[in-house]
C-alpha cells in the first residue's frame, strides 16, 4: 500500500512544481514581453516619422547603416518646436481657429476634445488639484465611491450648510476625466491612506489594479 502511495506523492509534488513555477514565470515574462513588444512597436512607429522628411534629408542617403530610434529623436524635436511655436501669440491664436475648426466636424470633435481633456489633465495637473482620496457613499447609502478633495466650500454654500463641507470631485471609470461634483459633510466622507496616483490607477483600471496593502501593527 505504501508503495501505491509513493508514486501518486511524487506525481503531486511534480504536478505543483510545475504549476507553481509556471505561474511565476507568467507573472515575471508577461509584462517583460508586453514591455518589450510596446518598445519595438513604439520605435517602429517613430521611425516612421521619418519619411515626412524631404527626400535629400532622408537618413539612408548619407548614413551608411539605419539607426533605430532616430525617429524619435525627429518626434522629440518636432513636439519640442511645436509646443515652442503654439506658446508664443501667433501660436495661440491658430490654436484658436484650429480648435474651431475641429469643433465643426462631427464625429472628430468628440475625439479630439476627449483625447484633449484627456492629456490636459494628465500634464497640467498639480499636486493642488486632489488634494487627498476620500470614500463618499455614492450614488446611495451603503455604496462607496472614491473621491479627491478639491478645497472646501466658501461663500454662500457654506454660509447655508449647519457643517463643514468639502468639496470632492468623483470621478467615472475607466475615464477619470470626466465625474460628478460633490458637496459634502466633512464627518460624512471616509479618509483613505492611499495616495492620488494609486487611486488613479485603481479607478482607470476598474479596481484590477489595488494599490499595495500596508501591514498595521
Amino acid at each position: 500500500m505504501n508503495e501505491d502511495l509513493q508514486p501518486r506523492g511524487c506525481w503531486f509534488r511534480l504536478k505543483n512544481f510545475i504549476r507553481v513555477n509556471l505561474l511565476a514565470g507568467i507573472l515575471f515574462l508577461t509584462p517583460v514581453m508586453a514591455t518589450f513588444f510596446f518598445l519595438r512597436v513604439l520605435f517602429n512607429f517613430v521611425d516612421g516619422f521619418l519619411r515626412f522628411l524631404p527626400e535629400p534629408f532622408q537618413p539612408e542617403n548619407f548614413l551608411p547603416f539605419r539607426i533605430p530610434g532616430l525617429g524619435l529623436i525627429l518626434l522629440f524635436l518636432t513636439v519640442l518646436l511645436t509646443g515652442f511655436a503654439v506658446r508664443n501669440y501667433m501660436g495661440r491664436k491658430l490654436v484658436e481657429v484650429w480648435d474651431r475648426v475641429i469643433e465643426t466636424i462631427p464625429l472628430v470633435n468628440k475625439l479630439y476634445l476627449a483625447v484633449k481633456q484627456l492629456v490636459e489633465t494628465i500634464f497640467n495637473r498639480s499636486p493642488q488639484d486632489f488634494q487627498r482620496v476620500v470614500l463618499v457613499e455614492y450614488p446611495k447609502d451603503g455604496s462607496y465611491a472614491l473621491g479627491f478633495v478639491t478645497g472646501f466650500a466658501t461663500g454662500e454654500i457654506q454660509r447655508k450648510t449647519k457643517q463643514k463641507v468639502l468639496n470632492v470631485f468623483v470621478p467615472t471609470t475607466p475615464n477619470p476625466t470626466s465625474g460628478f461634483f460633490l458637496m459634502v459633510p466633512e464627518q460624512s466622507v471616509i479618509p483613505m491612506e492611499m495616495s492620488v496616483e494609486d487611486a488613479f490607477k485603481l479607478l482607470v483600471s476598474g479596481g484590477i489594479i489595488s494599490p499595495d496593502k500596508k501591514e498595521h501593527p
